[in-house]
């Protein structure tokens, strides 16, 4: 059985891009920051879709830095460039939890 299924938690390395299409489709684009320690320190900046999202996402305060939790799948997707074929691989989300702000400590 395959299984293509990632889970994210990292936090928005900018503002989330949201594109309308004249279909009424909409889709949010997201860098997501994830950090690692182990076996060796690692930061990576994936890229995320998440199409239609819903209007309670997209009106929360998405910005620079806010924590994400990402659930879906990875794709390959392929176009044609001034330069050549190109081609990425990105992660289509299903679904996008925002994080609380964390309380600030008075210590």
């Amino acid at each position: 059985m395959d299984l293509n299924l990632i889970v994210l938690a990292g936090t928005l390395a900018a503002a989330p891009e949201l594109r309308e299409f004249d279909s009424g489709a909409r889709l949010l684009r997201l860098l997501v920051t994830v950090r690692r320690d182990e076996p060796r320190k690692r930061l990576d900046v994936l890229p995320v879709t998440l199409w239609d999202p819903p209007s309670e996402l997209v009106a929360q305060q998405l910005e620079r830095g806010r924590r994400v939790w990402v659930a879906g799948a990875a794709q390959r997707r392929f176009w044609e460039a001034k330069e050549g074929r190109r081609n990425r691989v990105e992660i289509v989300a299903e679904h996008v939890t925002v994080r609380p702000i964390a309380a600030q400590s008075d210590d």
